[in-house]
Order: C-alpha cells, then structure tokens, then sequence
C-alpha cells in the first residue's frame, strides 16, 4: 500500500522562509522610508518609540534594572530610576539616529559629531603610523566612527559582529560604508590586519561587550561586580605595535556628540601585563559612574561569572 505524503510535509521551512524575506524587505523599506524624515521630526517620533518600548512593552526593563542595581549598589532606588528611564529615552533617541544613517548628509552629521583633539589621531596619521580605537557602546557609537571617515586621511576598518539576518546585515554594511568606512567580520580580523598592513589605517574596536563564556578568560573588579573582558585588542597592540586610543564619546546636548581621542597606550610592545585593558576598563567605569545613561545597559553584560574568586584581577 503507497502511503501517502501529507501536504504540509517538507512545506513549514519554504513558507517560513517565504515570509521571513517578506517581512525583511518591508522592514528595511520601512527604514529607508523613515531616513528621509527630518531629523528633527525623528526625535518627536522617539517620543512614540520610548513610550512603547518601556511603558508597553518594558524591553529588557528587568535587565536595564538589575545592571544598573549591581553597578551602583550606594544609589538609592529612586537615583536608579531616573537613570533608568534616562537610559530608555536615550535608546529611542539612538534607533532613529541609527535610521538617519542611511541618508543623512555629511554636512548635518559633521554638524552634530564635532571632535575635540583630533589633531591627536591625525598626527599619527600623517606620520603614516596605524593606530587602533576602542570605542565603547556609548552615546552614538555609530555616528562616531562614521563621522570620523570625513576627516581623517587613512582606512578606517570598523571590526562587527555580522547579524544572521543576511538582508539586514547588507543594509547595515551599506549605511556604515557610506562616507569610506569599511565593515570587517571579528572573525576576519586577523587577516585585515595582515592585507592592511602597507597602509596607513584605523582599526575601530567596541570591546565593552560580553566575551563568549568559552572566551571569558580574564576578569575584573569593573562596576563593582566581576566583569569579564576581551583581550583581543592588547593581543593585536602587542603584536603590531599600534598606538591605542579610547574614544570617549559624550552627549553634549540632545542629537549632538562630542569625541575626545585618550591614550591608552602609546606604546604596547613594552606595556606592562594586560595594562590596555585595565586602562579601558578604568576609562569606560569613569564616565559610567558620572554619565551613565548613555551605555547599553540592555546588553546581558554580566551573563557570565567566573568558576573561581580567584581568578578576578585586580
């Protein structure tokens, strides 16, 4: 007796992915639709996004709480409230910023990211000197890096994690491409490295995020809590010899960004034991602990603990 295949059979991933196409190429219309707005009409329409994304929906709200409650255990509830909401109203402010990549002009975005030593990173460039930058999930770390590629002569690789979404991931390489700027796997660091390396460039890191916990090998006292921390920037300083600066990244007033560039080590091949990143994580808590609204709180920072006390450094 032939038995019969039902009709649904072999059918669920073809539809599924049918209608995963369907819903990316409306979103990402929708997002090159909402690009043309104005900004200053974006920033009124953030207003709807804060509202939805906290009162309706409280997106990673029980995250934001618990980071912000562990980061600052001496504030009182009502302190960590304020931040709190601060932080989500910065959130919606940063989502039709990063919208506005897509076609905002060179002048408007040189208008709102001014630098105020640029000079430093310049005179290394002139040099013909490669430099790397740290530059931490802070105010619009976006809108910096970008609007770092219209003033300095030299390649700027920014270093990403690609999103699985390969039409979305395609729109966002586009949009941080836009003024020369070009996107390098993590995976493909190493081998950018190696090809660039004739050339004068700036490798752009953002190594404030969680390390995968197989990769969580080196822990700080950071925040008041331990914090496990990248160390792949140190590794490729100490092997290349470049400068490292951080890029302190601050709010000057709503839409506007100011970046300041500070040595983190100017010459790692004679720096002491992991003093890159002790030095970033001393830089990131700083303006943390006096501005700290403007970091990503949503991010499940503190996901991983380490197996032992012991390995927390000092």
């Amino acid at each position: 007796m032939n038995q019969q295949r039902h009709p649904s059979v072999g059918t669920p991933d073809k539809k599924e992915n049918q209608l995963s196409s369907i819903l990316t190429a409306a979103g990402i219309f929708v997002l090159n639709t909402l690009s043309r707005i104005p900004l200053s009409l974006l920033y009124a329409f953030s207003n709807f996004i804060y509202f939805f994304v906290y009162r309706i929906f409280g997106y990673r709200k029980q995250v934001v709480r618990e980071n912000l409650h562990n980061a600052f255990p001496q504030k009182k509830d009502e302190e960590l409230k304020v931040i709190e909401k601060s932080f989500f109203k910065h959130l919606s402010r940063l989502i039709v910023e990063i919208f506005k990549m897509r076609t905002i002009s060179a002048r408007e975005l040189g208008k709102r990211v001014t630098f105020k030593n640029l000079e430093v990173v310049q005179n290394y460039i002139k040099r013909g000197q490669s430099i790397l930058l740290c530059s931490p999930h802070y105010g619009n770390y976006e809108w910096g890096v970008m609007a770092l590629g219209l003033h300095v002569k030299a390649r700027i690789y920014t270093i990403y994690k690609p999103l699985s979404n390969k039409r979305f991931d395609k729109w966002f390489y586009q949009i941080r491409h836009r003024f020369g700027n070009e996107l390098v796997p993590m995976r493909n660091t190493l081998r950018a490295l190696k090809e660039s390396e004739k050339e004068t460039s700036i490798f752009c890191f953002a190594n404030d995020q969680a390390p995968p916990k197989q990769e969580s090998h080196y822990w700080l006292n950071f925040l008041n809590q331990p914090t496990s921390f990248h160390l792949g920037v140190e590794k490729i300083a100490q092997r290349t010899k470049r400068p490292v600066f951080y890029s302190a990244i601050r709010c000057t007033r709503s839409g506007y960004y100011e970046v300041e560039f500070i040595p983190l080590c100017l010459q790692p091949e004679v720096a002491g034991d992991k003093e890159i990143t002790k030095t970033f994580a001393r830089q990131l808590a700083d303006i943390l602990t006096t501005e700290p609204p403007y970091w990503l709180w949503s991010h499940r920072r503190w996901k991983h603990r380490p197996e032992s006390p012991l390995l927390l450094s000092s």
